[in-house]
């Protein structure tokens, strides 16, 4: 038996499809991994972070954030240290090679969301974002049930 796409089936699988193609989008078009992009963009937002901070903003597991951190250590980008008031912690911060990268690549995404909303007036984001708040609403309710 053959089942129609519905409306709802159709705006929530393109919405899922936009979101998941943007998020490889820009790590692609710098030649970086998503998390080795979102990484060094966390860490000049945020300064210097522990590990734990940055496996649960990023969402990805510890063994992976300590991996990309060691990469990104051997190459001058990131230092490390433990955490003066709790040495079970490791902090990450970016060195001032890391600090230029990371800014470039500010730069660079800010330029990359320009381009893509080219052609989208200020109205059209405004009713995008309303919809986006409206359904992030309607999760928080349905959850509270």
């Amino acid at each position: 038996m053959v089942h129609e796409e519905t409306s709802e089936d159709t705006f929530f699988r393109e919405l899922g499809g936009a979101c998941a193609e943007l998020r490889q989008a820009f790590a692609r078009h710098v030649g970086m991994s998503p998390h080795r992009v979102q990484l060094l963009v966390r860490l000049w937002r945020d300064g210097e972070t522990s590990h734990s901070d940055l496996r649960r903003t990023l969402g990805i597991d510890g063994a992976s954030v300590t991996r990309l951190v060691k990469e990104f250590e051997a190459e001058g980008l990131v230092g490390r240290r433990l955490d003066p008031a709790d040495n079970r912690y490791t902090l990450s911060a970016l060195t001032s090679a890391g600090e230029r990268v990371a800014a470039d690549l500010e730069r660079s995404h800010q330029a990359y969301q320009e381009r893509l909303l080219d052609g989208v007036t200020p109205q059209q984001q405004e009713i995008v974002l309303g919809v986006l708040r409206r359904i992030r609403a309607n999760m928080i309710e349905q959850e509270s049930r």
